[in-house]
């Protein structure tokens, strides 16, 4: 029997490569946020707080807004 993949609850501990390999859509989050790193190779590295911390963006509110995304 084939595991159904359930996605983990996006935090802000996650990194950006995490969060894009769950959902690949939700570059548009990002990219609306003018985080355009997410094609970036530290996005493997970097957790969504501590780029949201670089772009200047409020972790809580990008947080809200990749959970909220409807594909």
């Amino acid at each position: 029997m084939k595991k159904k993949f359930v996605p983990k609850e996006i935090t802000k501990d996650m990194t950006i490569g995490e969060v894009l390999k769950q959902n690949p859509n939700l570059e548009e989050v990002f990219l609306g946020f003018g985080m355009h790193c997410v094609s970036c190779p530290v996005s493997q590295m970097e957790t969504v707080e501590e780029a949201a911390a670089v772009h200047g963006v409020d972790v809580d509110f990008l947080v809200k807004k990749l959970k909220e995304y409807k594909d």
